[in-house]
């Protein structure tokens, strides 16, 4: 069941008022906006022939380097997996929110690449796009592939690998700094679909704490941040980001 499908519900007065006011806003994303269209989240993806795999074990620099055919094949699966779904209500009400806060810079755990598809401009990835490649060996950029094999690099002709960040490796430098930037000046943050737990994309929220932003979760399970948010708004991503949007565009 999706968010469009949940009972109408209703935005706090008080985190309206706060909304209607604000310029700068962050939202962070994380799987469960993606689960909402269909995309299993990373642990929960492990089926037919995967399911005899730890992803864990599979999303590493030294899966790939002993096993590259293995790794790449499982991304190839996951890829057509994600091919196979389409963005949400949740996707699409970012998309407008955007467009009515120009300001809005939005943060993403997710290597999906549905909030590009439904819209969404200079979306910052915290952990990388599985659509696209790059060299396992040089870093440099590399063409999209439906091969059953790594391509090579046409630059060193090392293996190519999906451009994702593994276990083990560090978000990219220049994401977290563009993250940073944003949040020293938002006036609200929202967190949208993540567990709080995954760090450093974690800390972002507790530094928009630290500035006295406006922090709201929306998440379907309470987490971490739920006790110490502004607001912690409990259900489906597709059904209140909707509602807020509306709200916004009212006021």
């Amino acid at each position: 069941m999706t968010g469009s499908e949940q009972d109408p519900i209703e935005v706090p007065s008080t985190l309206v008022n706060t909304l209607v006011k604000a310029e700068q806003w962050v939202v962070m994303t994380g799987s469960g906006i993606s689960a909402e269209s269909g995309v299993p989240t990373f642990r929960d993806a492990q089926t037919g022939l995967w399911a005899q795999y730890n992803p864990q074990q599979l999303a590493t620099q030294e899966a790939f380097k002993n096993n590259p055919h293995v790794v790449w094949q499982w991304y190839q699966w996951r890829r057509e997996l994600i091919r196979n779904t389409s963005p949400n209500p949740a996707h699409r009400a970012l998309v407008e929110l955007q467009r009515l806060r120009p300001n809005l810079i939005l943060v993403t755990q997710n290597v999906d690449g549905l909030h590009q598809r439904a819209g969404s401009t200079n979306v910052i990835e915290f952990h990388g796009n599985i659509h696209r490649n790059k060299c396992s060996h040089c870093q440099k950029p590399g063409p999209e592939s439906e091969a059953a094999q790594p391509p090579d690099c046409a630059q060193c002709g090392e293996l190519l690998r999906p451009n994702v960040v593994w276990f083990g490796e560090s978000i990219p430098r220049v994401a977290l700094q563009a993250a940073a930037q944003a949040i020293e000046t938002c006036d609200v943050f929202f967190s949208v679909g993540t567990s709080s737990l995954v760090y450093p994309a974690a800390a972002l929220a507790e530094t928009a704490l630290t500035r006295q932003a406006v922090v709201v979760e929306i998440n379907l399970n309470p987490t971490p941040l739920s006790s110490r948010a502004d607001f912690a708004l409990q259900g489906f991503a597709g059904q209140w980001l909707p509602a807020i949007t509306d709200l916004v565009r009212a006021g």
